[in-house]
């Protein structure tokens, strides 16, 4: 057994992230790790082995053996404009992609997913440049994905597959 639970240690590195913004007005850069580890855990994925290459988890369930790709954003309410995912990574093996969104204090908040079809698709409908770069606004994969978890309850996917949220 682990000296630390991980999800102990994620409660605190949330509080700590938090508390890092509201006293330097600068985003601590562990939103990564916490949003790959709250996807896993709430759509109950298995986490990818370390160095798989263009994806974070695997599928269990309605999703088996799918190869998931993991983005988060953090939203705060004094940001303005049009925020950005981080970069897809269209030239590897991935079969969908996952973006949670979490408040100012690195909750989550709603989990997107969007299949590699409708991605590339999207992309494709950008600048050059962008899709080269894997570039994608949080609007553009919220308007081709599908809500699949939502703070404020169950979402029909999770219903109807029987699994909680």
């Amino acid at each position: 057994m682990a000296v630390y639970d991980v999800d102990k240690l994620m409660h605190e590195a949330r509080k700590l992230a938090a508390d890092y913004r509201r006293a330097t007005g600068q985003a601590l850069g562990i939103s990564s790790e916490i949003a790959t580890h709250d996807v896993i855990r709430l759509m109950h994925l298995v986490p990818a082995e370390p160095g798989a290459g263009g994806y974070d988890a695997i599928g269990t369930g309605p999703r088996e053996g799918k190869y998931i790709q993991i983005k988060g954003r953090t939203i705060f309410s004094d940001k303005k404009g049009s925020q950005r995912i981080g970069q897809i990574k269209v030239e590897q093996d991935w079969d969908s992609i996952m973006l949670i969104l979490m408040d100012e204090n690195y909750e989550p908040r709603e989990i997107y997913e969007a299949e590699r079809e409708a991605i590339m698709t999207a992309a494709g409908e950008g600048s050059e440049k962008r899709a080269k770069r894997g570039a994608m606004s949080v609007a553009k994969f919220k308007a081709i994905g599908t809500l699949v978890w939502s703070a404020d309850g169950p979402q029909e996917e999770d219903v109807a597959s029987g699994q909680a949220s």
